[in-house]
């Protein structure tokens, strides 16, 4: 698609969703951006993906979105840069560090990660502070990231099931590694599911969960079967307060759909097909995720970079029973 008509399909976008929605806030960004991370209640941070130098901005949202009263008379209604800096190449994957002001990010091309200060209210600039080795020199495929609310901050990072490594960020000692696997097999997912629970989800659909405080082997749930096929797997693990009620749903490039229980691993609650078209995607293209504030809907939104047009996120329904239902929302 030409810049041009490109812009226009956007613009065509823009028109259709002020029909839409009640309050629609934009921020025009130098560059293209794969990654939007909250980091406060009120804020989030953004990175570009080109090439050269990118911009990490980060940005207050719009007063008017936290107005209950009065909207028309607030200042701001924009987005604002509150603190901001740029990187040496793309931001591929960003995670906030809960309870810091610390940011870590991987540009994709290595198994290294950049360790950034956010800054505060005696600073606006964003800047690298230091970096995380993996254990592989180059990665063979992106690397994930997960953080979680710790004493010690504390990085998950991997590209592959054999290089999954706990990482202290203050000393870059490594606290833990994902041994007892066999295979080395990309990964598509990292997430902690509590504070030493930890799932990763393979390319080939196969799910690793450990545990960061013992030294015994990982559980592994095999890949669901297949038509035969060779397809890619996108996993996602529902968040709550006890893990053993997570639920895991995989979404395979042909759109099969299997949501799996925490606590019965080797068995499904439920299978559907979606209507998706991740067919053509890589590991990189597709977001799968469990709506946070929706019960029973998972949102898949396809970011393939390869091409220009705008992939709207669907939104499903599930119904974990022993019929499954899928409905678009």
């Amino acid at each position: 698609m030409e810049e041009a008509e490109f812009d226009e399909v956007l613009d065509d976008w823009f028109i259709e969703s002020l029909k839409t929605y009640t309050d629609l806030h934009v921020y025009q960004l130098e560059h293209p951006t794969q990654v939007i991370e909250w980091t406060s209640g009120k804020t989030v941070c953004v990175a570009g993906y080109t090439s050269s130098k990118n911009d990490i901005l980060e940005l207050h949202l719009p007063q008017k979105l936290f107005a209950d009263e009065n909207k028309g008379l607030c200042a701001e209604r924009d987005f604002r840069v509150v603190h901001g800096g740029f990187t040496d190449g793309p931001v591929r994957c960003l995670r906030h560090v809960p309870g810091t002001r610390f940011a870590v990010t991987s540009d994709g091309r290595s198994s290294s990660l950049q360790v950034w200060d956010l800054g505060g209210d005696d600073s606006d600039v964003i800047r690298r502070t230091g970096s995380i080795e993996g254990r592989r020199s180059v990665s063979e495929g992106s690397t994930r990231i997960a953080a979680r609310l710790w004493s010690q901050p504390q990085i998950l990072h991997g590209a592959r099931s054999g290089d999954v490594q706990l990482t202290q960020l203050s000393s870059g000692h490594t606290l833990y590694e994902l041994a007892e696997t066999d295979s080395a097999d990309p990964l598509t997912s990292l997430q902690f599911l509590s504070d030493g629970l930890f799932l990763a989800g393979c390319c080939n659909g196969s799910i690793y969960v450990a545990d960061t405080r013992t030294s015994a082997a990982p559980q592994l749930l095999p890949p669901p079967a297949s038509s035969g096929e060779s397809v890619l797997w996108w996993t996602d693990a529902s968040a709550g307060p006890d893990p053993s009620s997570c639920r895991v749903v995989r979404l395979s490039s042909s759109g099969q759909a299997v949501v799996s229980d925490l606590r019965n691993l080797g068995g499904a609650v439920s299978r559907a097909q979606l209507d998706t078209q991740t067919r053509r995607c890589g590991p990189d293209d597709v977001r799968l995720s469990w709506a946070p504030a929706l019960d029973n809907c998972i949102a898949v939104s396809d970011q393939n970079t390869r091409g220009h047009d705008p992939v709207p996120v669907s939104l499903w329904f599930l119904r974990t029973c022993r019929k499954t239902v899928l409905k678009q929302c």
